[in-house]
């Protein structure tokens, strides 16, 4: 089947559900089939698809956020940036002006507002972004560097490449795990989310939460069941009352963990995983 142009989010309330599982299969599954598909690894703080996919290192890019480097030669102290700054990233003093980076969130409004022109903005690094050529089709990642505080100025940026390089092209977008503020931004521009959960207490847990997040985002989801046959019937039950679509099911299979921890795609030697990623597909080709 044919997939036009869509955004797909791949998410899950918790980590190691399978979200890297299904996103990577799929992605290829996709190309193989004949669509043109461009996976991008949004967990940028541990990014791990690369480790699935055959694929060449196409390039490399910095990638950087805006933040405000202190001039002292105008500046009147007069705190009006710290008055405006809404992170704490900015402390004024009587006699300096104290910056944090890492709690800045470059929204300008220091620079933009100082009355003596003494914020400009400045790029400083964060992290990188790695496009690559797989087999049959396209892969972005991002990687933050070591300390950084905050995910989302790098996966913002990430999903711009994406979009602006390959605006024809079918989106996966592998997201972040839980329900904070990455997750939110790898979701919120996306057609369709998928959530990776599983049939035990925690991750009915988790996927609770996950799905009060996207009811707030307003955005379209559904659940893949994952390792089907563990735990009980809970999380279909949940879904049914709560008239969540359940994508499809994933059998809990002791093979497909061992392809997994062997770095191989999954699909292509297990028949019920292939069968799993056609209802997928199925499913993905019916939303619009």
């Amino acid at each position: 089947m044919l997939i036009d142009n869509i955004k797909l989010t791949i998410a899950s309330g918790k980590g190691g559900t399978g979200k890297t599982t299904v996103s990577t299969n799929l992605a290829s599954y996709l190309a193989s089939l004949g669509n043109k598909i461009v996976l991008a690894d949004l967990d940028v703080e541990e990014p791990n698809s690369v480790l699935f996919i055959k694929s060449k290192l196409k390039q490399t890019k910095q990638i950087n956020k805006m933040v405000p480097k202190w001039e002292s030669k105008n500046c009147t102290y007069c705190g009006e940036c710290a008055d405006v700054c809404n992170f704490n990233a900015i402390v004024a003093l009587p006699s300096e002006i104290l910056i944090f980076p890492e709690l800045c969130h470059s929204c300008y409004a220091c620079s933009e507002l100082c009355p003596t022109d003494s914020l400009p903005m400045t790029p400083v690094r964060i992290g990188e972004l790695k496009e690559y050529e797989a087999l049959n089709f396209n892969f972005v990642e991002g990687r933050s560097d070591l300390g950084q505080e905050m995910a989302v100025p790098l996966i913002d940026q990430t999903i711009d490449f994406v979009e602006k390089n390959f605006s024809k092209y079918t989106k996966i977008f592998d997201a972040p795990p839980g329900t904070s503020c990455p997750v939110i931004e790898a979701s919120k521009n996306s057609d369709f989310v998928i959530l990776i959960t599983e049939s035990t207490p925690f991750g009915l847990n988790d996927l609770k939460l996950a799905v009060g997040t996207m009811k707030v985002l307003k955005k379209n989801f559904g659940v893949i069941i994952n390792r089907d046959g563990i735990g009980n019937n809970d999380v279909q039950k949940y879904c049914q009352e709560e008239n969540i679509p359940i994508v499809a099911k994933i059998k809990n299979d002791k093979e497909v963990a061992k392809l997994y921890s062997q770095g191989e795609l999954i699909y292509p030697k297990i028949e019920h995983f292939k069968n799993s990623l056609d209802e997928i597909i199925n499913f993905i080709g019916g939303i619009r």
